[in-house]
C-alpha cells in the first residue's frame, strides 16, 4: 500500500473534545470523519486515505496512464483535502463524491499539462526506440563497429540533458526512475529527454552522410 501523505501535526478539536482512538474513526461513517477532520484530527485523513486512496488511484490511472503520475497524483489529492477540509459542506454532497471530484479535476489538470510537455509522445517513441533496435544493424548496410560510431557521433549531437540520461540508461542500465533519482529531474522530465534522444539518435543514423557531417 503506498505511503500516507505527510500531514502537519494534529491540533486539538473544537471546545477541548478529544477524538476517538484511530480504532474508533473507522467505525464512523464518512461525513463524522470530515467533522472530526475539520475539527484539526488528522487521523481522520488517514481513515479517508486508507477508505479511498485505491479509488483515487483507480481515477488517477484511467486519465493520467501513468503509474508514477497517478500515485504522484493520489498522494496531492490527499493533502489538497486536508488544506480544503474547511469548505466540506455535506449538504452539498457526501465526502464520497467530493473526494472523488477532487481526484478527478486534478488528474484531467494533470493530463492537460502532461500534454502540453508532450509527455505522451513517449508511447509513440518507445515503438521507435524498438524500431531502432530491430533495424539498427542492417539500416545503411554498416558494420556494428560503424553503427556504434554513428551512435558515438549521434550522442553528441543531443543537449545535455538528452544525452545523459540515454547514457545512464542504455550504458548503465538504469531505470528511468533510478535517472530521475540520480539526477533530481521529475519523472516525467527523465522519460521526455530519453525518447526524444532515441528519436534524434535514430535520425542521425538514418540520414545521409552529408547530412550527418551539416548537424555534427
Amino acid at each position: 500500500m503506498p505511503p500516507k501523505p505527510a500531514i502537519p501535526q494534529p491540533v486539538p478539536s473544537p471546545g477541548g473534545v478529544p477524538p476517538p482512538s484511530f480504532a474508533g474513526l473507522r467505525e464512523l461513517n464518512d461525513n463524522d470523519l470530515m467533522a472530526f477532520l475539520q475539527g484539526g484530527c488528522n487521523d481522520a485523513l488517514a481513515v479517508l486515505f486508507d477508505r479511498y486512496h485505491r479509488l483515487v488511484l483507480s481515477i488517477a490511472l484511467k486519465i493520467i496512464r501513468d503509474p508514477g503520475e497517478a500515485e504522484d497524483l493520489m498522494q496531492s489529492v490527499f493533502l489538497e483535502i486536508f488544506r480544503s477540509a474547511a469548505q466540506f459542506d455535506p449538504a452539498k454532497g457526501t465526502t464520497k463524491v467530493w473526494i472523488l471530484q477532487y481526484a478527478y479535476h486534478r488528474a484531467i489538470n494533470r493530463k492537460q499539462h502532461l500534454n502540453a510537455r508532450s509527455f505522451y509522445d513517449q508511447t509513440e517513441l518507445e515503438e521507435v526506440e524498438t524500431r531502432m533496435s530491430e533495424t539498427a544493424l542492417p539500416l545503411g548496410g554498416f558494420t556494428q563497429h560503424e553503427l556504434n560510431h554513428l551512435l558515438r557521433q549521434g550522442l553528441a549531437t543531443l543537449n545535455g540533458a538528452q544525452k545523459r540520461v540515454v547514457e545512464l540508461a542504455s550504458y548503465n542500465g538504469l531505470s528511468m526512475k533510478e535517472i530521475a533519482s540520480k539526477t533530481g529531474d521529475s519523472l516525467s522530465n527523465v522519460r521526455h529527454h530519453y525518447y526524444r534522444g532515441l528519436q534524434k539518435l535514430r535520425s542521425f543514423v538514418g540520414d545521409t552522410p552529408e547530412k550527418r557531417k551539416a548537424a555534427s
